[in-house]
């Protein structure tokens, strides 16, 4: 399993949990991600993505988007993109 970052979390809304990800690499609905900071550690997948509040199925190298997180993040959390073999 390899993990190569795609992007670093700027802002998090808590009532929506969704974390705005300003992208360095593309990313669609389904991939699984990891996200790594001082507080977070997690993984989970992409079920939603918005760009300027429209849904998208992918997005791609230095678009903000908009994620439904699984648990709170906080800005400059990195966001690594997992690749399985």
């Amino acid at each position: 399993m390899e993990e190569k970052e795609a992007g670093i979390v700027t802002h998090y809304f808590g009532k929506i949990s969704v974390g705005i990800i300003q992208l360095k690499d593309s990313l669609k609905i389904g991939d699984k991600i990891h996200i790594k900071g001082v507080h977070d550690d997690f993984t989970q997948i992409v079920e939603s993505m918005q760009i300027e509040h429209s849904p998208v199925e992918e997005a791609k190298q230095g678009d903000l988007v908009g994620i439904k997180m699984a648990q709170k993040v906080h800005p400059n959390d990195r966001v690594y993109k997992i690749i399985e073999e």
